[in-house]
């Protein structure tokens, strides 16, 4: 099987945890955000390019469902999982907390990042008070589920060869 055929299931199943399961396990009034979780798994497992293209994925996916400019998602979750896939290359030996303390970080990054380009493009609502609030507990959740995201995204986004017949 093929990231073709793995990485959409994984997508749909992912959008029904984020639109139906979720908001009702909330922490102090904040759901994890599990699109921005895929998209900073890619990024871990896939690298900055891979990472990019998920995110933009699940962005988009994201912005179905939201009422702000369509695409902010996208450019936000792209935008991170890029960042992830970049710093992912330069470590050499990756401990065990090492991707659940850069999960916390990017999920509380991109919590971030959308409210800051959703204010330059006009949407003054996205700033609030709560917004670091909002912004640790999603990192928080999100950490809390990436060892399941990484484990699913390194199935879906697998870039080793496929082992068989070389063909000359």
């Amino acid at each position: 099987m093929t990231t073709a055929t793995r990485l959409p299931p994984l997508l749909l199943g992912a959008v029904v945890l984020h639109t139906a399961v979720f908001p009702q396990l909330r922490l102090f009034g904040v759901a994890a955000d599990v699109l921005l979780l895929l998209a900073v798994a890619a990024g871990l497992t896939g690298g900055p390019d891979r990472g990019a293209a998920v995110g933009f994925g699940t962005g988009l996916l994201a912005d179905c469902f939201l009422q702000t400019p369509f695409g902010l998602s996208a450019l936000a979750y792209s935008l991170v999982a890029y960042s992830v896939g970049a710093f992912a290359e330069t470590i050499l030996h990756a401990g065990r907390w090492i991707p659940v303390l850069t999960t916390l970080v990017a999920s509380a990054g991109g919590v971030l990042t959308f409210a800051v380009l959703g204010l330059v493009l006009g949407q003054e609502q996205l700033v609030s008070l709560r917004l670091a609030t909002v912004a640790a507990m999603v990192g928080i959740l999100n950490a809390a589920l990436s060892p399941l995201a990484l484990r699913a995204m390194r199935w879906a986004v697998d870039s080793r060869p496929v082992p068989g017949p070389v063909l000359r």
